[in-house]
């Protein structure tokens, strides 16, 4: 399956936020958004939350990871989830470049739009082309040859992860990068004790668990998913804006990690970046250009592909 040679940018979010005025001096607390590890092997075992199509959830397929961005407003830090320990406990995971251990048999880098999960406030006629939109902004860097490619709609439902959760989906692979949709807040409720009313969209991998294909001793991704939050208003070059949220997700799926540091303004509210990328993980606003920052871990990733 495709692979980079993996950059999981480990560099943790920092917001920096001022407490209250104490004998009149000011302190800055620096918080640390560090990757946290979740249970999920409980779903596997509940026969109510097997695949639509009556086949049981495969064995050789599990969630590995879930990377989420969050809102501005909300002073939380996206971060990125670990829901299982593989191999030698590295927290990296590749595509394989190689067309035998390829789930559609080409190096290829393929993706899927699920159109049966639209947003509640803008038709597939506008999302899909949004989607479309910011898989060809990655597509374009000159660095990479991925030779991306729409594969068509075929009107069966998808999501792994969606499957496992009960919100519908089949355990069946659509492409390497699956945008799944639109589902409700409940959906990402399990990402967060404290409730999914902050997060915008989740990118999870899905890894192999029977082999390491190509001998790197790094989980092997089968396919990566990607869920939009349908809890918040969705736009098109407006707040929140759906090309934008891609984009980031869409990094995801391309192997890129969440990177920069926030600092919280409290006078203003507001979240600020050092430095301001595609790859922050919290909303910042319209971002459809891919920064310098973001392109570096990109070329990083694929520079070399297929021959990685």
């Amino acid at each position: 399956m495709k692979s980079k040679i993996a950059l999981l940018l480990s560099v943790f979010v920092f917001a920096v936020i001022s407490c209250e005025n104490n004998n009149n001096s000011d302190k800055l607390i620096s918080i640390k958004a560090e990757p946290i590890f979740m249970d999920l092997s409980s779903y596997y075992s509940q026969s109510s939350l097997k695949s639509t199509n009556g086949e049981g959830i495969p064995e050789n397929f599990r969630v590995f990871k879930a990377e989420y961005i969050t809102t501005g407003e909300s002073g939380k830090i996206g971060r990125t989830i670990f829901f299982m320990n593989v191999g030698n406990k590295k927290l990296a995971s590749d595509f394989v470049p190689h067309s035998a251990y390829s789930l559609d048999g080409t190096t290829d880098i393929t993706y899927y739009i699920d159109e049966n999960r639209p947003s509640l406030d803008l038709p597939i006629i506008e999302t899909t082309p949004a989607i479309q939109r910011a898989m060809a902004s990655w597509d374009k860097l000159t660095c990479s040859n991925l030779n991306m490619f729409q594969l068509p709609y075929s009107g069966g439902q998808t999501g792994f992860v969606a499957a496992l959760l009960g919100f519908g989906g089949s355990f069946d692979y659509f492409g390497d990068i699956m945008h799944c949709g639109w589902l409700p807040r409940e959906f990402f409720d399990i990402l967060d004790v404290d409730g999914g009313d902050y997060i915008l969209g989740v990118t999870f991998t899905i890894i192999f668990t029977d082999s390491d294909f190509d001998k790197n001793k790094k989980a092997d991704v089968a396919w990566r998913e990607i869920y939009y939050n349908d809890n918040f208003s969705w736009r098109i070059g407006d707040h929140y804006d759906v090309e934008t949220i891609a984009l980031h997700e869409a990094g995801h799926g391309l192997s890129q990690g969440h990177f920069g540091q926030a600092f919280l303004d409290e006078g203003a509210d507001k979240l600020h970046f050092s430095p301001r990328s595609v790859m922050n993980a919290t909303y910042s606003g319209i971002q459809i250009n891919i920064a310098k920052t973001d392109k570096a871990g990109h070329c990083s990733n694929w520079g070399n592909w297929p021959k990685n």
